[in-house]
């Protein structure tokens, strides 16, 4: 019974750890700043943050959300972050057990957290985590048991492909840019890991909630029909979606069909 329930609080404790150094990440890459040096600080008043105020999200309940120096408010997308992280842990682990398959999917999990928290914030998709995303993606079909190095090669070329021909099409169409180059890599990179068969799929769901919430969006804010949405948070929850439901969802479809 002991040994049951440390296993998933270990790995919920090490995905929150994880996601405290995403944090960082999505905090410091869009300003091209390191990732490693120097150590973390408030980025109001430079305070550095000591041990006891860098533990994941019990230092933020503890602190009551504010700095402890200068008082200003901690935003509660860094205690987010590293419970979305623990919690994506946790539910891999569930999937796939401690195996080469639940490591190889936390390293993607982790791209699609930082990407989609950038992309709000900044609407840019770091080329420099989808390009490595990208070869990493189409290295670790060779020791993924679910697909091969070929289908993690058609998936590169068709995610890149389809997107790249739609963004194409709408510009001679309408002569506006409808989706950045960012969102090509992200589908190649989420092709490179899920397989070609994918895309379809992560393409729908994206396509799907990504207008559902656009429009409610615009109509909530009364913003005008040309406001843009950043596209790789939809992408992000569509490979999730297949990552955790596909079987499900196949099973679904087959007897309905």
């Amino acid at each position: 019974m002991y040994h049951s329930f440390l296993v998933p609080l270990v790995i919920f404790i090490f995905g929150a750890c994880i996601g405290s150094f995403l944090n960082v990440c999505i905090y410091r890459l869009p300003l091209k700043k390191s990732i490693v040096f120097p150590g973390s600080a408030c980025p109001k008043c430079g305070h550095k943050l000591s041990c006891f105020e860098n533990i994941p999200i019990i230092s933020y309940l503890f602190l009551k959300g504010r700095c402890s120096k200068c008082k200003t408010k901690i935003s509660f997308i860094y205690p987010l972050v590293e419970i979305l992280t623990a919690l994506f842990a946790l539910f891999l682990w569930i999937k796939f057990g401690l195996t080469i398959s639940f490591f190889i999917y936390f390293i993607f999990v982790c791209a699609l957290i930082v990407i989609t928290f950038i992309d709000i914030n900044y609407r840019i998709i770091p080329d420099v985590i989808s390009l490595p995303g990208i070869v990493f993606g189409f290295i670790s079909s060779f020791f993924l048991p679910n697909i091969s190095w070929l289908d993690s090669l058609l998936g590169i070329l068709l995610g890149g492909g389809i997107l790249y021909i739609v963004t194409w099409g709408y510009y001679l169409a309408t002569k506006k840019i409808g989706m950045g180059g960012g969102d090509i890599k992200l589908l190649a990179m989420i092709g490179s890991f899920l397989g070609w068969e994918s895309i379809p799929f992560v393409i729908f769901i994206s396509s799907l909630t990504g207008s559902l919430v656009g429009i409610t969006y615009i109509l909530i804010k009364k913003r005008g029909k040309n406001y843009k949405i950043p596209f790789g948070p939809f992408l992000a929850f569509g490979a999730l979606v297949h990552l955790f439901f596909s079987d499900e969802i196949l099973t679904i479809y087959y007897k309905l069909f």
